[in-house]
């Protein structure tokens, strides 16, 4: 293992600002690269696609290249890549598209350890067409997700499941294998947010067995673009089409209008850069994503250890949940104060983190409202150790 904390964090000029960052909830910082790739972009010639000059050429070969990009980050075939603005608008054409095969008394699985995001475009779709939507519950103790409930919540009537691959709120990341296995029992189509968990672990679609996978390139410091990756490019053909273009065939079925040709770019660059984290990763870009993730893993792994111990360590801090498995991401409450009032006293020290005031989603299905809300952690590529001890010596003088 090579990750070089110091050295990935010089590649990020917004780190220059002094502030620390525990704010990964919103999406990393940019690197330069990603930055650099982005304006060259722009400043190049760039035309729509289909035409016979360079400008054309260009475009078709900026799309081609991204495809092959997400495709490597994920494990899956570039016919399989569908791109767009980002993950909730993609995820909002697919459910639309898939409720044209739905009627009443379908049902549809969600969890409630999912975002917003993953859950409001399932509930809208089968509102319309008079579906069934089915929860998954959290265990309140631990955050995690019991795959053993699916066994029961799918049946001969469910088209779909959609689950996340790790909460960006508490960190959790559930048994979604378990829970694929149960769904491909009833044959739904299984839908797996890794929007949070695609920064921090090696991603494999065909080995995970889902028919799709979300993913969004902010969260790993890329730019505002998303993408959904089919396991099987020809579950493209069976989905309705919302492209202009009556012919379209392949991820052209699922995408809208014209390309953002530089933000493409940019999603090349930052899967490079992810590809680059261990400066021991070598072999093709894919092999260096896998190597460069586990060392990722690895490292964070050790960073929440060390911050989740020596915040239970401080009796005015609560923290929320204790997942077997996670991604470098926590929740926690300060006895006596506001979510919000810790976020900015945080702020006021030079700490960047986010307040939920627990009334909605995965907080109000913990219950965290009642205690005024919690504070949510997230931890990036460019977090150190001196960073965990700043946040914990602030939360210490919080009395």
């Amino acid at each position: 293992m090579a990750f070089d904390v110091a050295r990935i964090r010089g590649l990020f000029p917004a780190l220059g600002d002094g502030w620390i960052h525990f704010d990964g909830a919103a999406g990393m910082l940019v690197p330069e690269q990603v930055a650099s790739a982005v304006s060259t972009a722009m400043r190049a010639p760039v035309s729509g696609p289909g035409g016979a000059f360079p400008a054309s050429q260009r475009a078709e070969s900026i799309v081609t290249a991204a495809r092959r990009a997400v495709a490597d980050l994920v494990g899956a075939d570039p016919a399989a890549v569908v791109l767009g603005p980002s993950a909730p608008v993609l995820l909002r054409r697919l459910v639309d598209a898939l409720a044209e095969r739905w009627t009443i008394g379908d049902e549809i699985v969600v969890s409630r350890l999912d975002e917003e995001a993953n859950i409001a475009p399932w509930r809208r779709a089968a509102k319309r067409v008079g579906a069934v939507v089915r929860w998954s519950e959290i265990d309140i103790e631990t955050c995690e997700l019991p795959a053993w409930q699916y066994e029961t919540l799918v049946s001969a009537r469910t088209k779909a499941v959609s689950v996340t691959l790790a909460s960006g709120s508490v960190g959790t990341r559930p048994d979604v294998p378990t829970v694929i296995e149960f769904a491909k029992r009833v044959g739904a189509l299984v839908v797996v947010d890794a929007t949070y968990a695609a920064p921090f672990v090696p991603l494999d679609l065909q080995e995970l067995g889902a028919d799709v996978m979300v993913v969004s390139a902010p969260s790993w410091g890329g730019p505002a673009v998303g993408a959904l990756v089919f396991r099987e490019p020809e579950l493209l053909e069976r989905i309705s089409s919302v492209s202009l273009d009556p012919a379209a065939t392949g991820p052209a079925r699922l995408e809208l209008g014209p390309h953002a040709y530089p933000l493409l770019a940019g999603v090349v660059a930052s899967i490079d850069y992810l590809a680059g984290l261990d400066d021991a990763a070598t072999g093709s870009r894919r092999e260096r994503l896998v190597t460069s993730l586990g060392s990722a893993k690895s490292y964070h792994a050790g960073l929440l250890a060390q911050l989740s111990t020596e915040l239970r360590s401080l009796r005015h801090v609560m923290v929320i949940g204790d997942a077997m498995r996670r991604i470098p991401a926590l929740a926690f409450a300060v006895a006596g104060a506001k979510a919000s009032q810790v976020a900015e006293y945080l702020a006021s020290q030079g700490l960047c983190a986010f307040a939920d005031d627990g009334t909605s989603g995965v907080f109000a299905s913990l219950g965290v409202g009642e205690v005024g809300g919690a504070v949510r952690i997230g931890l990036a590529h460019y977090s150190n150790v001196f960073e965990i001890n700043q946040l914990v010596r602030v939360l210490e003088e919080l009395r």
